[in-house]
């Protein structure tokens, strides 16, 4: 039968997952200003992200702007966009389906137990595959970061950093895996119906035979 702590865990990570992944999708934190040189004092530090890029001051003033145009970023930025906005859709349709197919709602009446268990497991379903849409742009910037940081080509004012978004995002994925694999776990298939079929009938069937058996000597001896 279908678990409903399983369920509602694997909702309430698999949300928080999702609002983590929105603040990661809309913070300019992907990317830092990294500093390899001697210098002592630092003046301003950028801050890059999938929307807009930031310039912190030590003043504490902040100057924030978007990308111009969205043609012309990197090809491997306009993926991470639409991986990242792709993923957050999933998530808000998994967590419709979730609703809809949780033991605990009443959505789709309490007798349509198994197309509920199936919308669960749907949705969990969408859950790993939003989860695995939003680790991938997360990773490649990871990557990108920490290779142009060790290329020896690149220059030192253009060298960056892992942002803490980068972080978060790994964590808002983690939530999304676990989640959906909690409500695909918790959401199976209500079963059990064969079972008195097996055991009482077969009592049912095997007792008149022996009385027949029993009852044959009886008139033969007569």
């Amino acid at each position: 039968m279908a678990s409903t702590g399983l369920q509602l865990l694997g909702l309430v990570l698999a949300v928080l997952g999702w609002a983590f992944g929105v603040l990661v999708c809309a913070a300019p934190l992907w990317r830092v200003s990294a500093f390899v040189g001697g210098e002592l004092v630092i003046a301003q530090m950028l801050w890059e992200g999938l929307w807009m890029s930031c310039l912190s001051q030590t003043t504490g003033h902040i100057q924030c702007k978007t990308y111009d145009s969205t043609l012309a970023l990197p090809t491997s930025a306009q993926v991470a966009r639409s991986l990242s906005v792709l993923s957050l859709l999933l998530c808000v349709l998994a967590l419709v389906l979730g609703v809809a197919g949780a033991k605990c709602t009443h959505c789709m009446g309490d007798g349509n137990q198994a197309p509920k268990a199936r919308l669960g497991r749907v949705a969990g379903l969408l859950f790993i595959v939003a989860g695995l849409a939003y680790l991938t742009p997360i990773c490649w910037t990871a990557y990108t970061v920490i290779r142009d940081f060790y290329d020896q080509n690149v220059a030192a004012p253009l060298k960056r950093e892992l942002g803490p978004a980068l972080y978060l995002g790994w964590g808002a994925s983690v939530l999304l895996l676990v989640g959906g694999a909690l409500l695909h776990v918790g959401s199976s298939a209500p079963g059990g119906r064969a079972l008195p079929v097996f055991g009482g009938a077969a009592k049912k069937s095997s007792r008149p035979g022996t009385a027949g058996e029993l009852k044959q000597p009886d008139k033969s001896f007569v």
